[in-house]
């Protein structure tokens, strides 16, 4: 292998082996890489947002989120650099557009980061969920020690639910809110799989376990719905 196609196998993710040294479907590489993305940037959105909590038990909740965002962050770069994958290289093409989906879902108040980070937890660990049976038997540990320490924003729904009933002017932006979470999250899905073939290959066709495309979307969009009814709101 040349140095220049070394480099691009690390900044797409194609390792082409496995920890072991054996051969591995190089979408399992690109999974990592993608989860590894999302991780960190949303350590970095929860840190930044634990700024909107009105008082101290706000911000130590926000920052109880994001070291649990951490821990998954770790455990997907230990698995990257097992196949010998750079975490800042691989995680690179994909920084572009998950920043843009934070930066259309930047929260102008405490209520909105509450939905947000609600709403986000949620979709983490429906995907993670959907993506299980399409993984090998090693793959699917990892994610499934991941989603593990997801959960972590149940503290919201109570807050959210106080705040509408004292406030019912809250309940119509907040639930404009929570649609916009969903759509700029589907987008930034279909943008990733739209440029990975090998990783939309392997958790949507090859396996022959999972649902399609559409068939993921919708089931994210009616765990929405439920996510949002125990808000509050919709």
């Amino acid at each position: 292998m040349t140095d220049e196609r070394a480099v691009e196998n690390q900044s797409d993710g194609a390792g082409g082996a496995g920890p072991d040294g054996g051969p591995e479907h190089p979408g399992i590489a690109q999974l990592f890489a993608v989860l590894a993305s999302g991780e960190i940037l949303a350590f970095e959105r929860l840190a930044k947002e634990a700024d909107l909590a009105p008082d101290r038990r706000g911000r130590i909740a926000f920052a109880s989120m994001a070291a649990a965002e951490m821990a998954h962050f770790e455990t997907l770069q230990a698995e990257l650099e097992r196949r010998g994958l750079d975490v800042i290289a691989v995680t690179e093409p994909y920084m572009e557009v998950l920043t843009r989906y934070h930066a259309r879902t930047t929260p102008r108040n405490w209520y909105e980061a509450l939905v947000k980070a609600y709403i986000g937890d949620g979709l983490a660990a429906d995907f993670y969920t959907q993506i299980l049976p399409a993984l090998p038997a090693a793959s699917s540990s990892v994610v499934e020690d991941t989603l593990s320490g997801t959960g972590h924003s149940e503290f919201v729904v109570p807050q959210v639910r106080s705040a509408v009933v004292a406030n019912p002017a809250l309940r119509s932006p907040l639930t404009l809110w929570g649609r916009r979470l969903l759509s700029e999250a589907i987008v930034q899905a279909q943008e990733v799989l739209a440029t990975r073939d090998e990783l939309a290959a392997m958790l949507f066709e090859s396996s022959g376990e999972m649902a399609s495309i559409a068939e993921f979307f919708d089931t994210a969009q009616e765990h929405h719905a439920r996510r949002m009814a125990a808000l509050g709101l919709g």
